[in-house]
């Protein structure tokens, strides 16, 4: 059996070499987009480019980007990369308010705090001119994820500090009212996720347009029936049948015919979607189709098979595209087309090849497919 000592070493030469390949990386990423390789993929960005390609969200491409442009300035740092002393998160954070002049000290700082440390450290640190504030509101952004099979909604989100504390201050207004005291009820987290979910309910309370302010829950006529499956909300996130019951006594209940499991559309009744064609083809696709964009609000409904050229506006006919996209699409000569796995899309480049941004993966070693019983991994 392999001793503890091996096994460490093991792990450290493993983290070393991933400080060289995440350095290589971070350079790679800078001068592609010094070349403007996204430009003819299509792209908004490098890190929409990088997004679609490898498989990370916006925000983590965004400042990957950001780091292998300053890491090719922070020779120090790189070395610290590259030899493991320093992990590749921490090297991110330190990249944004890093200078040759600095490096050094800093280095030996962040050896010795947490990444968080090093990223409160950097908010701080980068005292923004007017230029960067404007940069920082055009940036402002909240993202939203279903985690754990859609039972748990995450959220993240970057405003300006001004706006910020007004949102902190709502929130814990309303969060001091659910209870007199901790003890009472819950920590301040949770009474702080109550406050948000009371201001949202609130809004969609006041909302006019009552067709858009709708939670839409879709299920099944025959699952309803059954009562034992759990029911998408739209936007991603599942419910248990007792959660649905609790709606049930007093929501509104709308129908949608169907054909073959298939709902059945307006064809070339109007060129317009409908609301609730628009929900179900949102319930499918979930975002812009384009590999790498995460759009959510303003997508457009393309038909694939274009209107004016006879297309019908069903849902086998119709898929979510970004503003940028759709134009990519109708002004630039890029085509796209349904997948054959429910909520995908094949996009084509104008000259007609297919875009795949995903790297073919390698090969496996081939000592994958001869195991050495000598190693003994199995006994860890």
């Amino acid at each position: 059996m392999i001793s503890t000592e091996e096994l460490i070493f093991d792990l450290d030469s493993i983290h070393v070499s991933m400080g060289e390949q995440w350095l290589r990386r971070l350079r790679g990423f800078s001068e592609l987009d010094r070349r403007g390789v996204w430009e003819k993929d299509g792209c908004v960005d490098m890190a929409q480019w990088i997004a679609g390609r490898y498989k990370l969200s916006s925000y983590r491409a965004d400042r990957y980007v950001q780091a292998g442009h300053a890491v090719t300035k922070l020779p120090l740092i790189s070395a610290a990369l590259y030899d493991g002393t320093l992990e590749v998160d921490q090297v991110v954070e330190l990249c944004r308010f890093a200078t040759p002049e600095t490096e050094e000290e800093l280095i030996r700082w962040a050896r010795r705090v947490t990444t968080g440390q090093i990223r409160w450290r950097a908010e701080k640190e980068t005292k923004p001119s007017i230029e960067e504030t404007q940069a920082v509101d055009r940036a402002r952004s909240l993202s939203y994820w279903w985690e754990e099979d859609g039972k748990v909604l995450g959220l993240s989100g970057r405003l300006p500090s001004a706006e910020g504390a007004s949102v902190v201050k709502a929130i814990d207004r309303i969060a001091d009212k659910l209870a007199a005291s901790p003890e009472d009820y819950g920590c301040i987290d949770e009474r702080r996720a109550d406050a948000l979910v009371l201001l949202a309910q609130q809004g969609l309370a006041d909302d006019g347009d009552k067709d858009r302010a709708t939670v839409v829950i879709h299920a099944d006529l025959e699952d309803l029936m059954m009562g034992d499956q759990h029911f998408e909300i739209e936007g991603g996130g599942v419910i248990p049948p007792a959660t649905l019951d609790r709606y049930l006594c007093d929501c509104r209940l709308g129908s949608v015919l169907c054909k073959d499991r298939h709902p059945v559309g307006i064809d070339r009744i109007s060129r317009n979607v409908p609301p609730w064609l628009m929900r179900l083809l949102t319930l499918r696709d979930k975002c812009c189709t384009f590999p790498g964009c995460h759009h959510r609000r303003f997508v457009d409904a393309h038909h694939i098979d274009w209107w004016s050229e006879g297309g019908p506006t069903d849902i086998e006919n119709l898929l979510l595209v970004c503003r940028f996209h759709h134009k990519l699409v109708h002004e630039y000569h890029w085509r796209v087309e349904l997948g054959e796995i429910p909520g995908t899309a094949n996009w084509y480049r104008p000259d007609g090849s297919l875009y795949d941004p995903g790297p073919d993966p390698p090969e496996p070693p081939r000592e994958w497919f001869d195991p050495q019983p000598e190693l003994e991994l199995a006994s860890f």
